[in-house]
C-alpha cells in the first residue's frame, strides 16, 4: 500500500467520530433523493403500466342521455381510437353493520368482453352475469373496507327502488385508483364504493335503453385532444352534454397528479439541504486538518510529493467521506422507498406496484455527493497546492487578536475574561462563525418545515368544517326537485334546520383564459353554509354577480368589477356573461358561489333545487340514516362530521410519518454541524486550554470557552432558523398548490418553539460530548505539541 494510503487510512481511523457524523449528513441527502425519485419513478411506472395496460381513456364526458347510434360518429373522429359508451348513476348503498349510508356508483359494462376503454383488472371471482339480476363487480377498496368477498350480498337504492345486489367479482380500475365519494376531501373506502353491472341489466334499472349518459374515449398518440374534445361537444350538446374534459381533468387522476408533483418538488429542495451542510463540514474539516498537518505536507513536498499527488490524497478523504455516506444514504433510502411506495400502493388501488430502482439512481446520487464534497474541498486542496515547502515547515503565524470595540467603552468590564475570549474568538473567525450558524439554522428550518403542517391542517379543518360548511350533513338530490323539496327534507327525522341549494357546471371565460367550474348557490339567509372573504369574514350575498375564489382570480386574472363570459355546461353549452362581485377565501376545489335568484336568472328554468344541507339532532341520527335509504328521490348523503374524522386522520397519519423523518434529519443535521464545529475548535484550541487548566482554572471554568462560544452560536442560529423555515414553509405552501386543494400558510409560535428546543436539546448534547474531552485532556502531551 503507498505510503500516503497508509496515512489516509490512519487519518481515517484517528477522526472516525467526526468523518461519521458528516457521512450521517451526505447519506441524509443521498437517501432523500433515493427515496423520493425512487418513489417517484416507481409510481409513475406502476400508473403508466396500470393505465396502458387496461386502456385507461384519455377523454370524458357526460351527458343527460345520448342515443347509442352516436358511436358510428363518434369513432369516426380523427385521433380516436376506442370508445366506450356507458350508463353511470350515483346510488345509496345500504350495507349491513354499518348505520349511516354509502354513497356510490353503478357503471355499465359490456354484456360480454372486455370495455373498449378502462377495462377491469379481475382480482377474484368471475364477471356478473348479463342473464342474473343483480350481479356485480365491486372496486377492492370498497370490498376491503367491508370485508366482502365474491357471494357476500348488499342493498342499494337505484333508481327509487332498493334492490339487492349479489358480488361475483373484486375489481381493481384505472379510472378509480383514487376512489374519492361526494363530499369528502380524501378517500373513504368504507362510505364510497363503485360497482360494475352488465349494461342490460343496469340500462334496464334506469330507463336507459339505447343510451348512455357517460362517454369514455381513448385517443392515439398523435391526436390533437382539443379537436377531439371539440367535436365530442358538438355530438353530445343536443344531448345534454356537461362538456368533455381531458384526462388531466379526471378526478382520480388528477389526485395521483398532485402526489407525482408533490414527490418530484420533495426531490428538488430537500437534498440540496444535506448537500450543502456536508460540503460546509468537510470545508471545515479539510481546512483544520490541513492547518494541523502543514508541516507533514512540506515534508512530503520536500521529499519529492509533487502539489498534484498530496491533493490527491486530500481528495481522496473527501471522496472516502462521500462513498460511506452515499452506501449508508442509498442503503437507507432503497428501504424508505421501498416503504414509501407500499405506502402509495395502500392508499391509491394499484393491481401492482412496479418497484424502479435502477442502478443509474444511486449512481447519480453518488454522483452529487462527491461534486458536493468536492466542491467543499476545493478551498482547502488549493491552499495545499499552493503552500512552499519552506513555508510549510514552519508553525503557522499565531492569531492577531483585537480589542473587541465594547472594550473601549468599558462593557467589557462586565463580561468575564473566559467569555472574552470566547467572543473575540468569534469575532476573530467572522465567515467560520456565520457559517456555523447559518448550518444550524437549516435544522431549525427543516423542523419548522415539518411542524408547520400541524398547525395548517389545523387551520383548514376549522376554516372549511366549522366556519364555512357549518352543516351536518348535504343531502343530493337523484335529479333536481321543485322548490317543495326542501319541505320534504325538513320532515325528515332529526332535521332540525334544512337550507336547499343548485349547483351548475360551467365553463368561465376572460380574455383567454377559461377554467371549468362548479357554480354553487348560497342565499343570503343562510346559516349552514358560509361564503368566506380573504380575511375569513362572513360574506353577504348580493343579489346578482359571482363570488369566485381567490385562486381562480389569479387564474383567470379577474377582479371585482370585471365581467366573465358563463358558459353553461348542462344547458346546451349557452352563453351569457356575469359580473364578478367579489373574490373569497376558498381551500378545497375552485367552485364559484351565486345568489340562488341569481342562478335561476342565468339559466331560466325557473327555481330548482340539486340538494339540502341540514342539521341535525344527532340524538336521531339512526332514524335520520334509515329514513335516507327508504327515500328514492336522495341520491346520495355527504357527512360532514364522519368526513372531518376521516380527513383528521389520514392527514394526521401523512403528516407523522413525514414529520417523523424530518426530525429524524433535523437531528443529524443539528449533530453533524455542532459536534464538528466543537471538534474542530478543541483542535485549534486544545493547547489555550490547557495553559487554562495549568493556570488553575477549573474543567468547567476551562469548557465555559468553547462552550459561550457554541451557545452563541446556537442562540443565533434560532432566529435566522426561524426566517428560513418561514420562507421553506411558503415555498411548500406555493408548491402544494392545486387546483384540488389550497394549503393555508399557518405558522403558529409554539411551532417555532418546539422546533427551537429541538436543535437547542440537540446542540447541548454534542456540546457535552466535547465537554467530556476537555476533561480528559492530556495537559502534558498538549502542551508539548508545538514545543
Amino acid at each position: 500500500m503507498p505510503v500516503l494510503d497508509r496515512k489516509l487510512f490512519r487519518d481515517l481511523l484517528r477522526m472516525w467520530a467526526q468523518v461519521l457524523a458528516i457521512a450521517l449528513v451526505m447519506a441524509c441527502g443521498v437517501a432523500t433523493i433515493v427515496t423520493a425519485v425512487g418513489a417517484y419513478r416507481s409510481l409513475d411506472e406502476t400508473r403508466s403500466a396500470f393505465y396502458e395496460r387496461y386502456r385507461f381513456g384519455t377523454v370524458f364526458a357526460g351527458a343527460t342521455r345520448a342515443p347509442l347510434s352516436l358511436r358510428e360518429q363518434l369513432t369516426r373522429i380523427g385521433g380516436v381510437s376506442g370508445v366506450e359508451l356507458r350508463v353511470s348513476k350515483s346510488v345509496v348503498l345500504d350495507i349491513e353493520g354499518m348505520a349511516e349510508p354509502a354513497a356510490g356508483v353503478m357503471v355499465s359494462i359490456p354484456d360480454a368482453g372486455e370495455p373498449a376503454v378502462n377495462r377491469l383488472y379481475l382480482r377474484k371471482g368471475q364477471w356478473p352475469d348479463a342473464a342474473r339480476h343483480g350481479e356485480v363487480a365491486v372496486l377492492e377498496s370498497f370490498a376491503k373496507a367491508h370485508g366482502m368477498e365474491p357471494g357476500d350480498r348488499f342493498s342499494t337504492i337505484m333508481n327509487g327502488s332498493k334492490r339487492v345486489l349479489t358480488i361475483t367479482a373484486i375489481v381493481l380500475s384505472p379510472e378509480f385508483v383514487y376512489a374519492i365519494g361526494p363530499g369528502d376531501m380524501v378517500p373513504d373506502q368504507r362510505r364510497f364504493g363503485v360497482m360494475f353491472m352488465p349494461r342490460t341489466a343496469l340500462e334496464g334499472l334506469f330507463d336507459m335503453e339505447g343510451a348512455f349518459n357517460d362517454l369514455v374515449i381513448r385517443t392515439k398518440g398523435d391526436a390533437r385532444l382539443a379537436d377531439v374534445i371539440d367535436a365530442v361537444d358538438r355530438l353530445l350538446k343536443p344531448y345534454g352534454g356537461t362538456g368533455a374534459v381531458e384526462r388531466k381533468d379526471q378526478i382520480s387522476h388528477a389526485f395521483l397528479d398532485n402526489e407525482l408533483i408533490q414527490l418530484r418538488a420533495m426531490a428538488a429542495v430537500i437534498p440540496p439541504v444535506f448537500l450543502f451542510v456536508s460540503a460546509f463540514l468537510i470545508n471545515m474539516i479539510l481546512t483544520r486538518l490541513i492547518s494541523l498537518e502543514r508541516e507533514q505536507v512540506g515534508l512530503m513536498k520536500a521529499v519529492g510529493y509533487g502539489s498534484f499527488a498530496i491533493a490527491w490524497h486530500y481528495a481522496k478523504l473527501t471522496l472516502v467521506i462521500a462513498a460511506i455516506g452515499t452506501a449508508v444514504g442509498s442503503v437507507v433510502g432503497y428501504y424508505l422507498g421501498r416503504g414509501l411506495t407500499h405506502i402509495y400502493g395502500d392508499f391509491f388501488s394499484f393491481p401492482f406496484l412496479v418497484f424502479r430502482q435502477s442502478a443509474d439512481l444511486y449512481v447519480v446520487a453518488g454522483a452529487i455527493s462527491a461534486v458536493a464534497a468536492l466542491a467543499g474541498s476545493v478551498r482547502a486542496i488549493m491552499g495545499v497546492v499552493r503552500l512552499p515547502p519552506a513555508v510549510a515547515m514552519q508553525p503557522p503565524a499565531p492569531t492577531l487578536y483585537r480589542s473587541l470595540a465594547l472594550g473601549r467603552e468599558g462593557i467589557t468590564r462586565h463580561i468575564s475574561q473566559l467569555t472574552l475570549m470566547a467572543l473575540r474568538h468569534l469575532v476573530r473567525w467572522p465567515v467560520r462563525a456565520l457559517l456555523t450558524t447559518f448550518g444550524t439554522s437549516l435544522a431549525v428550518a427543516l423542523l419548522i418545515t415539518a411542524l408547520f403542517s400541524y398547525d395548517s391542517v389545523a387551520y383548514m379543518v376549522d376554516t372549511v368544517f366549522f366556519r364555512a360548511e357549518r352543516q351536518d350533513a348535504t343531502l343530493v338530490f337523484a335529479n333536481p326537485r321543485a322548490t317543495d323539496a326542501l319541505q320534504s327534507a325538513g320532515r325528515l327525522p332529526g332535521v332540525t334546520r334544512a337550507e336547499s341549494f343548485r349547483a351548475a357546471q360551467i365553463v368561465l371565460r376572460h380574455g383567454h383564459r377559461e377554467r371549468r367550474v362548479s357554480i354553487s348557490t348560497v342565499s343570503d339567509d343562510t346559516d349552514l353554509t358560509r361564503v368566506l372573504d380573504t380575511d375569513l369574514a362572513p360574506v353577504t350575498m348580493p343579489p346578482a354577480g359571482l363570488l369566485i375564489p381567490e385562486r381562480l382570480a389569479r387564474l383567470l386574472d379577474v377582479r371585482a368589477g370585471d365581467v366573465v363570459e358563463v358558459e353553461l355546461l348542462e344547458y346546451g353549452g349557452r352563453l351569457t356573461r356575469a359580473v364578478v362581485t367579489a373574490v373569497v377565501q376558498s381551500y378545497v376545489g375552485l367552485a364559484v358561489y351565486m345568489h340562488p335568484d341569481a342562478l335561476d336568472r342565468l339559466i331560466g328554468d325557473g327555481r330548482r333545487v340539486a340538494g339540502v344541507r341540514v342539521a341535525l339532532d344527532h340524538a336521531r341520527l339512526n332514524e335520520l340514516y334509515d329514513a335516507v335509504k327508504s327515500t328514492p328521490a336522495i341520491g346520495g348523503i355527504a357527512l360532514q362530521a364522519v368526513s372531518r374524522v376521516h380527513f383528521r386522520e389520514t392527514i394526521q397519519q401523512n403528516i407523522t410519518i413525514m414529520t417523523s423523518v424530518y426530525i429524524s434529519l433535523a437531528v443529524i443535521i443539528t449533530f453533524g454541524v455542532v459536534y464538528n464545529s466543537a471538534r474542530i475548535q478543541l483542535s485549534e484550541r486544545a493547547r489555550e486550554l490547557a495553559s487554562l487548566r495549568v493556570l488553575g482554572f477549573t474543567s468547567g471554568e476551562v469548557s465555559s470557552v468553547l462552550l459561550v462560544e457554541l451557545a452563541l452560536i446556537v442562540a443565533l442560529a434560532q432566529p435566522l432558523g426561524w426566517g428560513l423555515g418561514t420562507a421553506l414553509s411558503w415555498s411548500v405552501v406555493r408548491g402544494f398548490e392545486s387546483d384540488l386543494f389550497r394549503i393555508p400558510f399557518v405558522i403558529e409560535r409554539s411551532t417555532f418553539a418546539v422546533a427551537s428546543l429541538v436543535v437547542i436539546t440537540i446542540a447541548t448534547l454534542s456540546a457535552l460530548i466535547v465537554r467530556r474531552r476537555i476533561d480528559r485532556l492530556d495537559l502534558v502531551r498538549v502542551l508539548k505539541t508545538r514545543d
